[in-house]
């Protein structure tokens, strides 16, 4: 799932002069409901916010202050609501998650569990990974919180971008006691 920036017209569009017809004053109504269907008051990006507690939450707030600036060569986007749980690169978005709930594929009785699932490791942080449809969506395993990051295959080959997420997961998720 991919969450394009949108620009929404300001309020400001909607006041109209006592010079333009009302005619043309509903004309103009009219195309700005259509140009911004779909828009909030918000710009930006919304990708599901995850709503962790307790040390979760602080590691996720340690790592979003640790997260790059660009990640597969792509720059950050500002995101439509305020969060420390959730980041995002670039269009088609790469999207990060933290605090997400344990994947399907780790939790047995779960549709999707699976007891030997494809990990692999990038510069010291363990993934699994699960193909979807238009990419691929990573997940931290051995940590103590899941971050969840889900790459577009306009990307590919998607785990690129866990190099560039490597260092702040590590610096900032501690692994999970043996």
């Amino acid at each position: 799932m991919s969450f394009s920036p949108r620009r929404c017209l300001p309020s400001a569009v909607f006041s109209t002069s006592s010079a333009v017809s009302p005619l043309v004053s509903l004309s103009a109504v009219v195309a700005v409901f259509v140009t911004a269907a779909g828009c909030s008051s918000d710009e930006g990006p919304r990708p599901p916010v995850p709503s962790p507690t307790g040390s979760a939450a602080a590691a996720c707030r340690a790592l979003h202050d640790a997260l790059p600036e660009r990640v597969d060569g792509q720059q950050r986007v500002e995101l439509a609501s305020e969060t420390r749980y959730a980041a995002v690169w670039g269009d088609p978005a790469i999207e990060l998650g933290c605090g997400v709930p344990r994947p399907g594929v780790l939790t047995p009785g779960s549709e999707h569990y699976n007891p030997t699932p494809d990990v692999i490791g990038v510069n010291g942080v363990s993934w699994v990974l699960e193909e979807q449809d238009d990419g691929y969506r990573f997940t931290t395993v051995e940590r103590t919180v899941f971050v969840r990051v889900t790459v577009p295959d306009a990307y590919a080959p998607e785990v690129n971008s866990l190099v560039d997420l490597a260092d702040a997961v590590r610096a900032t998720i501690p692994e999970q006691p043996e």
